[in-house]
């Protein structure tokens, strides 16, 4: 069980409620703080003065003063009217981190949320019921309100859901789970909604898998240099000791164990080679680039993983509650884009090794890889559909945060559009693992090629695990399942 207290919240423990379906609870300390502010709304609420979003419309509309006797429907009905995403669902995954974020902001007391509504979102989360969230529709500010929207209007029994896997209807999946509807208090659906809690889940799971393709990309890298017999002085520590950049010299010290021991490292030291090209030689610095990019990332996400992105902020110890901008997701938009240029440029260098590896006057193998060239392809269009998604990485690092479209009647002129650079970047994400699978495929078939040569024990190792799923290839054989098979095995093993 994961404890939220609202200031320690880490990527790491969000991944375990996402994935794992981890239970949550709130830390004692943070009931008062609820009560506090809770009471603190309410008292205002009747305040002759307007107050955005608890006595007045959104957006453009907060001009417009809203009676007392209607406070409360116009919270349900902000959750109604901006339930508008469109296209297929966000991965239920995706959602429960972001329920998970969003508790965690609610329950610092400076939302005004009613305790009631907390536990509901906790129950929620508990018994595995996953609102149906459409992937597209938010701009990043204020905050990511469709998506919100939907999770948040689950509670007053609207939408539908994922319950235990099937999808029906929301008022259903409560009344199965025995789980009453909530009736809305003033600010309720604004708190609901008004929140980067969204991108920013995507943010940390792009992050930490991210952090695991780099490892991966070290140890595939390591079996490409192995197969084209490549020199390991470039990953010698003196080397990085005069430009100690911290991620390259974590890669290069993975690469340097695991080639340790290689046959073929020993079998072409006297070889009149003098440089290897670049995608080989400059692997760590490369891998370990993108390593910083990410670490760099995750300070951003874990501080936004642990703020409030409300809006108005409530602060009842000073008799305060003021409009602010702490729902724009400017700084998650810029790690987005941020980790998807480095995790493009983590497939870029790798496609650049297939393409060595299957060109036989690069490579001293067989053409292809192919046991008889000619007669048979070998793994030629394996490199094609790498080169085509690398193509595909480079069109979606365009970055989305330099983009904005005004909305609300120009009031919200300015938006980070965090939750597209979200979308690109799982993109980026997904089309860097199947890069790497392929990487691992054709390198396992060089190295079964070099025999009776072999690479290092922790790399043999790796081939056996994957001649378990796929074999080597005498003849042509269609190399779909293949490539799905690693890519599978490459999603298993970073959520170990």
């Amino acid at each position: 069980m994961v404890v939220l207290d609202g200031k320690t919240l880490n990527i790491d423990r969000l991944v375990r409620i996402a994935f794992r379906r981890e239970r949550i609870r709130i830390h004692n300390t943070q009931w008062s703080k609820i009560h506090r502010a809770h009471e603190f709304v309410k008292k205002h609420a009747a305040d002759k003065a307007a107050i955005y979003g608890i006595n007045t419309g959104f957006g453009a509309l907060a001009q417009i003063r809203i009676g007392l006797d209607k406070t409360k429907r116009l919270q349900h009905n902000l959750l109604l009217s901006h339930h508008a995403g469109v296209g297929q669902p966000c991965r239920p995954e995706l959602v429960r981190a972001a329920v998970a974020l969003h508790i965690n902001a609610l329950i610092k007391g400076y939302s005004g949320v009613s305790a009631q509504l907390i536990e509901r979102l906790v129950t929620i989360l508990n018994r595995n019921i996953v609102p149906v969230v459409p992937q597209k529709g938010s701009v990043g500010a204020s905050g990511d309100l469709a998506p919100m929207a939907a999770i948040g209007s689950v509670l007053i029994g609207q939408g539908d859901v994922f319950h235990n896997g099937r999808r029906m209807s929301a008022q259903r999946a409560l009344k199965l789970a025995h789980i009453k509807t909530l009736r809305l208090q003033p600010k309720e659906g604004l708190a609901l909604i008004n929140s980067t809690q969204f991108s920013t889940g995507i943010a940390g799971i792009v992050n930490f898998m991210g952090m695991h393709l780099c490892e991966k990309a070290d140890m595939c890298g390591a079996m490409s240099l192995d197969a084209l017999r490549g020199s390991a002085n470039p990953f010698t520590k003196d080397i990085f000791k005069v430009r100690p950049h911290a991620g390259a010299k974590e890669s290069a010290q993975n690469i340097r164990h695991f080639i340790r021991g290689s046959q073929l490292v020993k079998s072409h030291r006297q070889c009149p080679k003098v440089q290897d090209p670049y995608s080989l030689r400059c692997m760590a610095q490369v891998h370990g680039a993108v390593r910083d990019i990410l670490q760099s990332a995750r300070k951003t996400i874990e501080i936004e993983m642990n703020s409030v992105t409300d809006n108005p902020l409530v602060f009842p110890e000073k008799n305060m509650i003021v409009s602010s901008g702490n729902f724009h997701a400017e700084p998650i938009a810029f790690a987005l884009d941020y980790m998807a240029l480095g995790l493009a440029e983590l497939s870029s260098i790798s496609e650049r090794r297939v393409f060595r590896l299957l060109d036989s006057s690069l490579s001293g193998l067989n053409a292809f890889l192919a046991t008889t060239p000619g007669l048979n392809s070998g793994l030629m269009l394996a490199q094609t559909t790498a080169a085509a998604l690398v193509s595909q990485n480079k069109i979606l690092s365009h970055p989305a945060s330099v983009d904005s479209v005004p909305t609300s009647a120009n009031q919200e002129d300015h938006v980070s559009m965090s939750m597209n650079a979200g979308l690109k970047a799982l993109e980026i994400l997904e089309n860097t693992k199947y890069i790497l699978a392929i990487e691992m495929l054709c390198a396992c078939q060089a190295l079964d090629l070099l025999r009776p040569l072999k690479t290092s024990p922790y790399l043999e190792k790796v081939k056996k695990r994957v001649r378990k799923i796929v074999p080597f290839m005498k003849t042509d054989r269609p190399l779909t399942p293949f490539i799905e098979k690693i890519k599978a095995s490459i999603d298993k093993e970073l959520m170990v």
